[in-house]
């Protein structure tokens, strides 16, 4: 699957930037990395809409200055880049995301989850990894059933595993992330991990007590009604992937969903929330 990377340089950056990043989300746009001076932002090339993109009232507005460059990127093993970039983040001083390559950590580590990614979403260091990571933590999952949904490289799933959850079932449309969910679930030793290619309703008349969803607003607000359906009563559904300032709208349509809202946490401008069945 080759994905679009879309250069935006924007003078002045804010607030230019979050605006910028809340209105290609709605195009489908799935991640953003804020630079010095402006935004990347990653889309895959079969949502790509090139009339829609031009067409965004934002490029004449008055209170900036907008160009952009667009870049095609081709499926590749990540392992080089990521290598070079990245280094473990701890979680609380009781669980640790790290590479192969990283020393083993110390006894005082609870939980210890090693990541490799190929074009997968998930190793901790995005704020809403971050976040989802750290409600898990808090969250008694011994002997439940857990739902990841779009599960990228595995991690929520693995630490799901690992916390004594059963059955986990893991879920990504990317085969990408299907294959390097798989491949990471071994090397953590979760092999009861169910890993599957598909979408929400791959596992359409099933239920669960925990559902998990690190996504985007669009497509969690497209299917918190699918989600509610596979909850159990009194079933735990843990969100995030959106900003703080799109919480309401989220909150509302769970509402009609027949879900509670309970909790929710931030870091920087993202959110993960809480709701129950």
């Amino acid at each position: 699957m080759r994905y679009i990377r879309c250069t935006l340089v924007l003078d002045p950056p804010q607030p230019a930037i979050e605006i910028f990043i809340a209105t290609l989300a709605e195009l489908g746009f799935e991640s953003f990395e804020e630079t010095e001076t402006g935004v990347k932002a990653y889309i895959q090339e079969s949502q790509w809409n090139e009339d829609d993109f031009r067409n965004l009232p934002l490029w004449a507005s008055p209170e900036w200055q907008a160009a952009y460059s667009l870049e095609v990127i081709e499926p590749q093993n990540w392992n080089a880049v990521w290598e070079r970039d990245y280094n473990p983040i701890t979680i609380h001083d009781r669980c640790i995301v790290r590479a192969p390559f990283h020393a083993q950590p110390g006894e005082e580590i609870q939980y210890d989850i090693v990541i490799s990614p190929k074009m997968s979403f998930g190793t901790g260091h995005h704020q809403t990894t971050h976040l989802m990571l750290d409600y898990l933590l808090d969250v008694e999952l011994l002997n439940k059933s857990v739902l990841d949904v779009g599960s990228g490289t595995g991690v929520l799933a693995i630490l799901a595993g690992m916390k004594g959850a059963r059955p986990i079932t893991a879920i990504d449309i990317d085969p990408w992330a299907y294959e390097n969910c798989m491949e990471n679930v071994r090397r953590n030793g979760q092999d009861e991990i169910e890993a599957l290619q598909g979408d929400v309703t791959t596992v359409r008349g099933r239920h669960f007590d925990v559902v998990l969803a690190n996504i985007n607003k669009n497509v969690l607000l497209a299917q918190l009604g699918a989600y509610a359906g596979l909850l159990t009563p009194g079933g735990t559904l843990i969100l995030s992937g959106f900003y703080g300032e799109d919480l309401s709208e989220l909150q509302e349509t769970a509402r009609k969903e027949g879900l509670r809202y309970m909790d929710c946490r931030q870091l920087d401008d993202w959110t993960a929330a809480v709701f129950k069945a």
